[in-house]
């Protein structure tokens, strides 16, 4: 599964495309995904122009006056940038096609992405309200993370792992954080001190520094933005 560097690589791939762009229409082929693509997304997207891509957690946001497309990328899922008129192969889902002379092209084999619409403030939306904070925001250091993890039996592992703690600490960058901070992915979260989660963070940090500059890992279903695979090193 596409983990957060992986997204946000993606992200930073189709902004140039997108922002600042209008919506020239949305070519559906398939709209059973994770959840069906509302019909009303089609006529709502259609001649809005993109404020912005955004992400959170691991969604990207499609910002528009009227309100907000959001995509994920499920299990499989890759976006990619082409020319408008590029043929579809199989599993292409959706096009959103712009007045630039390109589209945003979703692919997803086993069909766990999504493609919604919010009318609303976004950040309200159920699938993001109850997110954590973003692991490389101000919001997230090493007090934070100790104190919610007072009297919690989880181990250490699964508990960064939690996206209600904090969003995007898929299993690989989890340990290998852990492992930069000497914390044993056992160990029972109440039971890690101020100083090793001070510690957990910093590696948290440079774990995700890392891949982002390296363009996200290498995973079988995981394509760039460019076509070509991430190559962090696991």
């Amino acid at each position: 599964m596409p983990e957060l560097p992986e997204v946000e690589t993606t992200r930073r791939g189709i902004e140039p495309y997108l922002t600042g762009h209008t919506v020239l229409r949305v070519d559906v082929r398939e709209r059973r995904l994770r959840w069906p693509i509302p019909k009303i997304l089609d006529r709502q997207l259609k001649g809005k122009s993109i404020s912005s891509v955004r992400r959170r957690a691991k969604y990207l946001l499609l910002e528009t006056s009227a309100g907000t497309a959001i995509l994920h990328l499920g299990m499989s899922g890759s976006l990619r940038i082409l020319d408008a008129g590029c043929q579809p192969e199989k599993h292409d889902h959706f096009d959103i096609v712009m007045d630039n002379g390109r589209l945003l092209r979703f692919n997803d084999p086993r069909r766990f992405g999504c493609l919604l619409w919010a009318k609303m403030n976004v950040d309200e939306h159920p699938l993001l309200v109850d997110l954590g904070p973003e692991p490389l925001g101000n919001a997230f250091d090493g007090e934070y993370l100790y104190q919610r993890a007072r009297g919690r039996k989880i181990a250490i592992k699964p508990f960064i792992m939690d996206s209600n703690i904090v969003v995007g600490i898929g299993n690989i960058y989890a340990s290998e954080a852990l492992f930069r901070a000497g914390i044993h992915p056992l160990r029972a979260a109440g039971r890690v001190s101020l100083t090793r989660m001070i510690a957990l963070v910093s590696g948290i940090h440079s774990v995700l520094d890392d891949a982002l500059r390296q363009g996200g890992t290498t995973l079988r279903d995981f394509v760039g933005s460019d076509g070509l695979p991430g190559y962090f090193a696991q």
